[in-house]
């Protein structure tokens, strides 16, 4: 299949690489080895209206089911979309509907291109500084957060520029929406511009972009969205001891650990063919075990936690 990709607008992910790249940018700058306290730190750029980040969602996923105890992960945003106007003349949301149906197509992950052509975020800053305030809160909540609002915008076809949007779903994993208003309001803002000039300073030149430091200070680039085996072989070129942790892939296991979860995903953490994934949540579905988001491009699967 052939995706139309339009160089001048980093909101047309390059399905070849798996960039949301940023015009004009290149190179790779300083890296920050502070804070390593585990054998591996990932610092990862990310965006939360960047396609390709929530494409590799399944990958991210499984490294910390499989080498969780190693890895520290350092989440920073990367300013995508400041506004339409920003990115020129001819760039407009409309392009990215039919672009975002092929992504989905392609990676098999859900992405519904509606939302572009029904209430587009007019920029990704406001959800990159509401990240920036959940973390001030809670690191875990802040990564479900970012998570859930991924789902809101290519699942669920939700504005997630708009306050009352980040505040629900905020709401809904469990953050102190009053304090995350007044950190978006105030310190997050300037949390989020020191991510901006450490993007800058390390030169990510697109999202998803991942820089993996061992305890010696090594580091490597795993850029864009690359398959998992990809990943599993920088780990351990970076640390010639980490093991793979031995984890539970039965269904009630895996929706324990992750309340949603795309086929793809399932599939990934399952070890079986998408078709086979897919077969097996229809059936628990129909069973009542889960829950069915269905979109024209897919399907997310939800369980309540007890």
């Amino acid at each position: 299949m052939t995706i139309n990709k339009d160089d001048s607008n980093p909101l047309m992910c390059d399905p070849v690489t798996g960039i949301c790249e940023i015009p004009g940018a290149e190179g790779k700058g300083e890296i920050n080895t502070q804070s390593i306290n585990k054998p591996i730190k990932i610092t990862y750029f990310s965006d939360p209206i960047c396609s390709a980040c929530w494409g590799v969602e399944p990958t991210l996923r499984k490294l910390k089911l499989e080498y969780g105890d190693a890895i520290d992960f350092e989440y920073h945003m990367g300013g995508l979309l400041p506004s339409w106007e920003a990115l020129g003349t001819g760039v407009n949301p409309t392009v990215l509907a039919s672009h975002s149906d092929q992504l989905s197509a392609h990676f098999q992950i859900p992405v519904n291109g509606d939302i572009w052509l029904q209430d587009p975020p007019h920029s990704s800053y406001p959800a990159s500084i509401a990240f920036k305030a959940a973390q001030m809160q809670d690191e875990e909540k802040a990564i479900s957060f970012l998570r859930k609002i991924r789902e809101d915008l290519y699942v669920r076809g939700i504005n997630i520029a708009k306050w009352k949007n980040l505040e629900k779903t905020a709401a809904a994993v469990g953050l102190d929406t009053d304090k995350l208003k007044t950190e978006y309001e105030g310190d997050a803002k300037k949390a989020f511009q020191e991510d901006l000039v450490l993007a800058q300073k390390m030169s990510v030149r697109g999202f998803p972009s991942f820089t993996l430091t061992n305890s010696e200070g090594a580091t490597a680039q795993v850029y864009g969205m690359k398959p998992y085996g990809e990943f599993e072989h920088t780990l351990k070129q970076m640390d010639k001891g980490i093991q793979k942790q031995s984890v539970s892939t039965d269904w009630k296991s895996l929706f324990v650990r992750f309340n949603s979860m795309t086929t793809k995903e399932f599939a990934d953490f399952s070890e079986v063919s998408f078709q086979q994934a897919e077969d097996i949540l229809d059936g628990l579905a129909k069973g009542g075990e889960i829950d069915k988001l269905s979109t024209k491009n897919g399907q997310l699967w939800t369980k309540e936690r007890l």
